[in-house]
């Protein structure tokens, strides 16, 4: 008798310039490049912060991955979850296994945070009076950031040499720079992104994502 499909939470609506980053495609790609079949369960702005789904996340946000009684929040930890237990996302000998992990953390806790300033100060906080100010020095964080990957991956074609749960990680975070013209200031981590993103599990993932927005707002409560 096989498994139970896993399930993951994603939203049902988010605004437009966050479709294609909510962090479920993390979990999405990953298990597309691994070839695991998945449910999806779509959750809401009061669903999502329901005592039912902090069961499974204790911060009342997505995703979340279940399977067969097994629980697990955090995208990061999910992915590292996936690609230890299939193949596919992480080399078969220790050592560059665990070379490959620490990219995984580099992306969340090196380069996110400040592309993630960066995103507020570009979009929700955009309408303070002290945004314009503050842009140059979130971009500079970023661009320091930038330049010390760029330089790290060299001529390259991934972080490792072959494409990993770091390459993954590592994307998806670099793609919270859309919307702005920083990426196209580092050639070779242009090119690096566009490499994953024609990956086709990469392109399963995103149209998966995609198709499961509602095209209307919610209603405000």
């Amino acid at each position: 008798m096989s498994d139970p499909l896993p399930v993951i939470t994603a939203f049902r609506w988010v605004p437009d310039f966050a479709r294609g980053v909510v962090r479920d495609m993390r979990v999405r790609w990953a298990l597309e490049e691994v070839g695991q079949p998945y449910q999806v369960r779509l959750v809401d702005g009061i669903s999502v912060k329901a005592a039912e789904h902090r069961c499974l996340q204790p911060f009342g946000q997505v995703p979340t991955y279940e399977q067969d009684g097994f629980t697990m929040f955090e995208s990061g930890a999910i992915l590292l979850h996936i690609a230890r237990t299939r193949t596919g996302l992480l080399p078969d000998d220790p050592a560059q296994a665990a070379a490959a992990e620490q990219w995984v953390f580099a992306a969340m806790t090196s380069v996110e945070p400040a592309i993630q300033d960066l995103g507020l100060v570009n979009i929700f906080e955009a309408d303070q009076p002290w945004a314009e100010a503050r842009r140059p020095i979130s971009e500079a964080r970023v661009r320091s950031r930038l330049a010390d990957l760029s330089q790290r991956l060299g001529d390259q074609p991934y972080l490792e040499g072959l494409f990993t749960a770091g390459d993954l990680m590592m994307v998806c975070v670099l793609r919270g720079l859309t919307g702005t013209s920083l990426l196209a200031d580092y050639p070779t981590l242009e090119a690096y992104v566009a490499r994953c993103q024609a990956r086709p599990a990469f392109r399963r993932a995103l149209a998966a994502h995609l198709a499961d927005f509602d095209t209307t707002p919610p209603l405000a409560a």
